[in-house]
């Protein structure tokens, strides 16, 4: 049954979740325009109305998949406070939270994308986890300028094995059918990096 015309923004989103929903379900290799607009429920031609490709549609997914990284690991209740080692640490559980939700779809999206081998894309991934990774260096410089994370510490290491910490973890839990709480596995993890980063 065809759906009725939408808005761009709300088409777009409605794309979106399709993509997501399929990546998740049959790989990125499988991914086709028609596969798309049978779940969305319109044409062919309907998504070419919003998309120029099958390739503009993994973009934009990315671009999505970057804000939402992003926003989750950004804490909007202190934009002007000191940032303390326990508001990092809430920003992380928090961010397992809602990947928890979304059944670590971003991570999931991402290596299906890579393993595409555009290497278009692939750049625009790499951009996509730079940010992200960049986002993690921000929190922890935000610990540094208030006094909560020491200033002698390389903080692009340490954002970069932050990001391999939550990465990994995700990966485990999803090859595991999400059958372990990820914050309960953070938290172990988290101590021995804490360990290391606050002042002695």
């Amino acid at each position: 049954m065809i759906r009725k015309r939408q808005t761009t923004e709300i088409r777009q989103q409605q794309i979106l979740e399709a993509v997501q929903k399929l990546i998740f379900k049959y790989g990125s290799e499988h991914l086709t325009v028609k596969r798309i607009a049978a779940e969305v429920g319109i044409s062919e031609a309907a998504i070419y109305r919003h998309f120029k490709s099958k390739r503009s549609i993994l973009y934009f997914l990315l671009n999505h998949i970057e804000n939402v990284l992003i926003a989750d690991i950004t804490p909007k209740d202190v934009e002007n406070s000191a940032v303390t080692i326990e508001t990092i640490e809430h920003a992380i559980k928090n961010h397992f939270s809602s990947i928890d939700i979304r059944k670590g779809m971003a991570f999931q999206v991402i290596a299906e994308i890579i393993s595409l081998g555009d290497k278009n894309l692939n750049k625009k991934t790499a951009v996509t986890i730079t940010k992200y990774v960049s986002a993690l260096r921000q929190l922890l410089l935000r610990g540094v300028d208030s006094g909560c994370i020491r200033r002698d510490i390389d903080l692009d290491a340490t954002a970069m094995l932050l990001f391999s910490m939550i990465q990994t973890i995700v990966n485990i839990w999803a090859l595991n059918n999400c059958n372990f709480i990820l914050n309960e596995k953070f938290e172990s993890l988290w101590q021995i990096l804490r360990e290391a980063i606050v002042p002695r």
